[in-house]
């Protein structure tokens, strides 16, 4: 492409906008990245249980053909609780689609079979591990996913206690053992990430990089 391109970065929630944009400036400056925050989408998705509904996808949806309608060269989720949604909004639209935890999936399969995960959102855990078996099937991979839940950590984040948001994660991730990587789930974990490599010492994995690196290859490459 000659032009700048337009990415649109989805957000149920505030404190994911940060990591993303953050990294957007760092390693693709040159696309102009534009935000739509929904922050009732999580308020109702962590009142839903493990299943979304159709309403909330509906929801979802419209956000996607907004984008659309905005010129949109690329979107790009950063909640990981919207994964059935994301995979229609997918079909639906003729630009590429990217799911929040897709390319972070790719470089812990790298490393090895044995991967955890800590997740601070407890909704998007079913869904997470459901994506998981999904592309580890589809690549052929035989990697094993252990996902453990930092109780309370998302919740220390928004109310801008940032460290407590950190320890928590970290104490989450050590009582993960051993493995091959440990993944920090969401967007807004990665804030903890330094946090957590100094406790654990093994490879930690975010998500924002990895998303935003993958979107950028996804666009100049065309290969969508």
């Amino acid at each position: 492409m000659t032009y700048d391109p337009r990415i649109f970065l989805f957000h149920a929630t505030p404190v994911a906008m940060e990591p993303v944009c953050a990294s957007m400036k760092n390693l693709w400056p040159e696309a102009q990245a534009v935000n739509i925050l929904d922050e009732s989408l999580s308020v109702d998705r962590a009142g839903e249980g493990t299943q979304l509904s159709e309403s909330l996808t509906r929801r979802f949806l419209s956000l996607g053909h907004q984008a659309i309608e905005g010129a949109a060269d690329g979107i790009l989720i950063t909640c990981s609780a919207f994964g059935p949604a994301i995979k229609r909004l997918s079909a639906e639209v003729q630009v590429p689609v990217l799911m929040p935890n897709e390319a972070m999936f790719r470089a812990a399969m790298a490393t090895g079979d044995d991967i955890g995960m800590v997740a601070t959102f407890a909704p998007a855990i079913d869904t997470m591990e459901e994506e998981f078996r999904a592309f580890a099937a589809q690549s052929g991979s035989k990697a094993r996913l252990t996902i453990v839940h930092a109780p309370s950590a998302i919740e220390s984040l928004r109310k801008g206690d940032v460290s407590n948001h950190n320890r928590r994660v970290a104490e989450a991730a050590v009582g993960l053992g051993k493995r091959d990587a440990i993944m920090l789930a969401h967007f807004s974990t990665s804030r903890a990430a330094e946090t957590v490599r100094a406790a654990v010492p093994m490879t930690i994995l975010t998500a924002p990089d990895s998303a935003v690196a993958r979107m950028k290859q996804l666009i100049e490459g065309g290969g969508y």
